[in-house]
């Protein structure tokens, strides 16, 4: 006998499907795996340890709002990832649109149109 399936599996079946569709990768693992959440378990772990346990306790859900709030933007602008060669996110972008956008630069003392 054939057991129905559950809406999690169809939900995840059905998203497998679609990314097949549109010839995309699923950056999550398979059904009964560990890697399906391991990078958000990976940033929720630095987050408690850079953040909720050096700055805490906080005296109110206000304040760990506000301390998150600039946890997360430290993070995605300020912070040294190894994963990037040591560099923020920020200069990461940077140097990535120079690369696909090279412009020239003036030389020292020439007058810059911008």
């Amino acid at each position: 006998m054939r057991r129905p399936v559950e809406y999690g599996q169809y939900t995840a079946l059905r998203y497998t499907e679609r990314l097949a569709e549109v010839g995309a990768i699923a950056s999550i693992g398979t059904v009964g795996d560990s890697y399906d959440n391991a990078l958000a378990e990976s940033v929720v772990g630095l987050y408690k340890t850079e953040c909720v346990k050096i700055d805490g306790p906080f005296r109110s859900a206000d304040d760990l709002e506000l301390a998150t709030l600039s946890w997360v933007h430290w993070f995605n602008e300020n912070r040294l990832h190894s994963s990037i060669g040591y560099l923020t996110p920020i200069e990461k972008e940077n140097d990535y649109y120079r690369e696909i956008n090279p412009q020239r630069q003036p030389a020292l003392g020439e007058l810059a149109l911008h």
